[in-house]
This record gives structure tokens, C-alpha cells and sequence, in this order.
């Protein structure tokens, strides 16, 4: 399993971002193919180098158009041009997404409907390749997870085709508001735009989380150059690691109600609309209630998305006129589903990296039973003999939480 980290202390911008992507190793060609598919192919010129900045090196990339000169492309064409072309599903809902992302943000600083934006640097030929490149590339190197620090916030006054407007651009302010995403502040910054519309719409879009991250193994890096000269390095780094070994902490709720006045059947018709509903764990424990009264403590374990609706559940379905509830978590390890062989055919089992790299299986109890009725087998049998072929697993799942 791996994470892709974006550091971005002096920018986060597309041609960095992208750039750095050649750097980590993503060939032109998964860039090139879908640029093609949109009608693009031999409209640009790009060129990717190795260079310095600071006295650290990195590769720069620039795009310039060739031919007549690029028109200012309106959302909804460029939308319908995208949704036209033959690319993969993945690739076409991520750059839309992207587009999506931008005209609302400039729809909503100049007061316009978002069919009617005009984008006079995002709609040009090398935001372009920037925005389906980078998709391109993420969906290449398809990580787990994507990470992003708070990009800088900049200070100071940027030139634009709108005139001279204050840093962060009103499109960054925007694209940060509507995504509620971070930035990183201070005076020790440099002047200037720092953070791009076009780089922070690919970060809203393809980010999992804009925080700082957890520890790391760094099992590759590609360092993107920024263009303009700064008093320190311009650059962006997206670094591969690999987290084979973690345990991940996920939130969870844990809702519960004491019962002394339901049947055992109304009891486990709860249950079931609960579990039905989300929950992930139902589970009953004895309790004694008030005056004597013996009574059950039903309680279900669910993500905090799923709360309101669990909620709802138990005060309409259920005999309680009040559900407790309180936020609790857990740290899991990572799993996928697979098949081991066995004397009677693939068998389902579940395979767990522990801390330390090793792979673990579990075989499901339902396959137990099922080949324990079919052999005639007993059941602590049957799982030595699928245990014994662990080595030969084959995975029909990819790793998860």
C-alpha cells in the first residue's frame, strides 16, 4: 500500500505538480494519449528538463501553444469537448471534476452563471495539459491515498488579466472556501502568488486530506521546479511512501439504549434495521434495570456519516425515548479478500498485513461450514489444510481499511 505526499512550501501550482509526476517516473505517454483523445495532439509544445533552483535540482516544465492562438474557452464547450472524447471513465469524471471546481469558484467571484465563465488562463492551452495531465498521472501512479500539506498562502499583489489583484487571488479564496481547505500563512513567505487556481482545484479534487502527515517511509520522489526566482528553492515534491506496516485510526460512533419493555423479537428486528442502516457492530449485553427489572443494552458501532440516520431508526423503530451516543475510534490494520487453492476448490480467506510487513490469512466461517458439510471434514481440519497453502493466496481485492 502507498501514499503520495505533496510537499509545496514556495507553490502549489499545475506545471509543478506536473512535473513533478515525470520526475516520480510517470512516462509522457500517459499524459500525451488523453491530450490526444481531446483533439489536442500537436496544439502544444511541451518541454520537461532538468534544472536547478536554490541549488536543488528538479525538473521544469513549460508549455507553449503552437499555431494560431488559443481561444478563451467557455465552461460549458470545454465541458461538452471532455464528455465527447474517448477517455477512461476514471480519467473523464477527474478532469470535469477539476473544470467543475474552477468555474464555480469564478463564476462566484464575478458574479456570473457558471455556463457563461470564460477561462482566460484556465481554458488556455497550458492549464489544459497541466489539469488532464496531472489526473492522468495521479490515476497512473494510483495511490491509496493522496496527501497535501496546507499550500502557502502567498502575500503581497499579483498581475492578472483582471489588473493587479491582492494574493491569494479571489479564485484561490474561493476554491479554499468552497472546499474548506487549509492554507499555510506568515510573514517569513515570499511575495507573490504562490498557490495557483488551477493547482489548488487539482488538490480539492484529487487530495484526501490537506493536513500534516503522519510518520512516513519515503520509497520514491519527484521534485517539480517552479519558474519564478525566489530567496530559496522553488520547488514541489511528491513523494511515494510506503505504509505497509501501519494500522490506520478510524472515527467512529458508538450509539446504545437500555431496554426493559421489547420482546426478543422486537429486540432483533431493531437490530437488523440497524445493521441494515450501516452499522457495522449490533451487540446485546445484559443489564439490570430499574426496580429489578432484567433488560438488554443494545448498542451499534458506525461511521459518524451514518449517525443521523442510525438516529432516526432507533427513535422511530424502536421502544426508547432516547439513544445515547458518544464518539469513540479504532485502529485497523489493513486487509483484501482473496482465494486460497485447497482439495476442494478455491476457498474465500482474508489476508492482513501486521505491523512488520507479515501476511496473515483468515478463512471466512462460512466457507468452513460449507466445506466441512461438503468433505465431511471436521472444521479445525479443514482450516489446517486451506492455513497450509497461506504462501499460495491469490488476492481478487485490493488492500483496504
Amino acid at each position: 500500500m502507498a501514499d503520495l505526499l505533496v510537499d509545496c512550501p514556495t507553490g502549489l501550482a499545475g506545471d509543478m505538480l506536473l512535473a513533478a509526476c515525470f520526475d516520480l517516473g510517470v512516462p509522457r505517454a500517459v499524459v500525451e494519449e488523453p491530450l490526444a483523445l481531446l483533439g489536442l495532439a500537436g496544439a502544444y509544445q511541451l518541454t520537461v528538463e532538468e534544472a536547478s533552483s536554490g541549488g536543488l535540482r528538479g525538473l521544469r516544465l513549460q508549455v507553449s501553444a503552437r499555431g494560431d492562438r488559443q481561444p478563451h474557452r467557455r465552461w460549458g464547450d470545454l465541458r461538452a469537448q471532455i464528455e465527447a472524447a474517448a477517455l477512461a471513465e476514471p480519467l473523464r469524471q477527474r478532469v470535469l471534476r477539476v473544470f467543475a471546481a474552477l468555474a464555480a469558484a469564478e463564476a462566484r467571484v464575478h458574479g456570473m452563471p457558471e455556463e457563461a465563465v470564460h477561462f482566460h488562463e484556465v481554458g488556455a492551452i497550458d492549464s489544459l495539459v497541466d489539469v488532464v495531465g496531472v489526473c492522468a498521472a495521479i490515476t497512473h501512479l494510483a495511490p491509496d491515498r493522496l496527501l497535501c500539506q496546507p499550500p502557502p498562502a502567498g502575500r503581497g499583489t499579483v498581475a492578472t488579466a483582471h489588473g493587479v489583484l491582492p494574493v491569494p487571488v479571489p479564485a484561490v479564496l474561493e476554491l479554499a472556501r468552497q472546499h474548506r481547505l487549509p492554507f499555510r500563512g506568515g510573514e517569513d513567505q515570499p511575495e507573490g502568488e504562490l498557490t495557483t487556481p488551477t493547482g489548488l482545484a487539482l488538490m480539492a479534487v484529487l487530495a484526501d486530506s490537506f493536513a500534516p502527515w503522519p510518520s512516513f517511509a519515503v520509497d520514491g520522489l519527484g521534485v517539480g521546479l517552479g519558474h519564478r526566482q525566489l530567496d530559496r528553492p522553488n520547488l514541489l515534491r511528491l513523494i511515494r511512501s510506503d505504509r505497509a506496516a501501519a494500522a490506520q485510526w478510524q472515527e467512529l460512533v458508538l450509539q446504545e439504549a437500555w431496554l426493559d419493555d421489547a420482546s426478543p423479537e422486537d429486540v432483533a428486528a431493531l437490530a437488523e434495521s440497524l445493521r441494515q442502516a450501516g452499522a457495522l457492530e449490533v451487540t446485546t449485553t445484559p443489564a439490570l434495570m430499574q426496580k429489578g427489572r432484567q433488560g438488554l443494552a443494545l448498542a451499534a458501532l458506525l461511521w459518524p456519516q451514518d449517525a443521523e440516520a442510525l438516529r432516526r431508526i432507533w427513535l422511530a423503530r424502536g421502544p426508547t425515548l432516547g439513544v445515547r451516543e458518544r464518539r469513540q475510534g479504532r485502529w485497523v490494520l489493513p486487509r483484501r479478500g482473496g482465494h486460497c487453492p485447497s482439495p476442494w476448490g478455491p476457498v474465500r480467506v482474508k489476508q492482513v498485513r501486521r505491523p512488520g510487513g507479515e501476511c496473515t490469512v483468515k478463512v471466512e466461517h462460512d466457507e468452513l461450514q460449507r466445506l466441512s458439510q461438503s468433505s465431511g471434514q471436521s472444521i479445525d481440519r479443514v482450516r489446517l489444510t486451506v492455513l497450509a497453502e497461506a504462501e499460495r493466496f491469490e488476492a481478487t481485492e485490493a488492500w483496504r481499511w
